[in-house]
């Protein structure tokens, strides 16, 4: 059955709807632009158990039922979390951005990243813009989340995409591990979802029961944004 994901095109107002039928998700991990900003993710992520990676960037392939853009998940477990990410969404109407949570089981973790990225549902926001509208400023656009601790909504991540790798190198390595022709903007494979990396956690990696997103173009004064509860399920052994 194919995997539907329904998006709002948005310019400075609405613009149009499209439905997209991924077949790959992508998960491009450890994509820090600078190398001292990877260090301290991966030191993050060390504090919580989590081993070095092999290589950076690294790209985890997850099952595309992953995806979703509800607003509530279940997970197994305390010890998940949520990360802001910019998406990339491939399809037969060009290339579109929009904002997406790299949602992992932080256990799973510890012993595997891969199977981490798969224990888990993918949020994404059923909104998203025209890459080509905003190629031209890529690095001014911010990703930002906060959750719910204490009662309160607290600020928990906050970054601009110049602290990623360009997304345009990042498609094209992707495409080049594939063995696939790279090197341009358009290098995604159609059908693909690719999470794009994510910025550090302020005051360190911790779950919520709520988790809120953004995507912000302050060149173009406008927003993405998508939250969404989590579910804790017990674990049974």
């Amino acid at each position: 059955m194919n995997h539907l994901l329904r998006f709002l095109l948005l310019g400075k107002v609405q613009v149009g709807t499209f439905e997209a039928f991924p077949n790959e998700l992508v998960i491009a991990g450890w994509t820090g632009r600078d190398p001292a900003a990877i260090e301290h993710h991966v030191e993050e992520l060390a504090a919580i158990g989590v081993p070095r990676p092999s290589t950076v960037p690294l790209f985890y392939r997850v099952s595309v039922p992953n995806l979703t853009q509800a607003v509530s998940i279940q997970v197994v477990g305390e010890r998940t979390s949520g990360e802001v990410e910019p998406v990339l969404v491939a399809m037969n109407k060009g290339l579109w951005l929009t904002v997406g949570s790299d949602h992992t089981d932080r256990q799973t973790e510890t012993f595997s990243v891969a199977i981490s990225k798969q224990a888990c549902a993918k949020v994404i926001a059923d909104q998203a813009w025209n890459y080509e509208q905003i190629a031209d400023h890529l690095d001014q656009l911010e990703i930002r989340s906060w959750i719910d601790e204490n009662h309160q909504r607290v600020l928990y991540q906050q970054g601009s995409l110049a602290a990623i790798r360009p997304l345009a190198d990042l498609m094209a390595r992707y495409s080049a591990t594939q063995g696939r022709a790279g090197g341009s903007t358009d290098a995604l494979p159609q059908g693909s979802v690719m999470y794009c990396g994510t910025v550090g956690a302020i005051d360190g990696v911790r779950p919520a029961s709520q988790f809120h997103m953004e995507l912000f173009d302050p060149v173009l004064n406008r927003r993405i944004s998508h939250q969404y509860q989590i579910d804790v399920l017990p674990i049974v052994s």
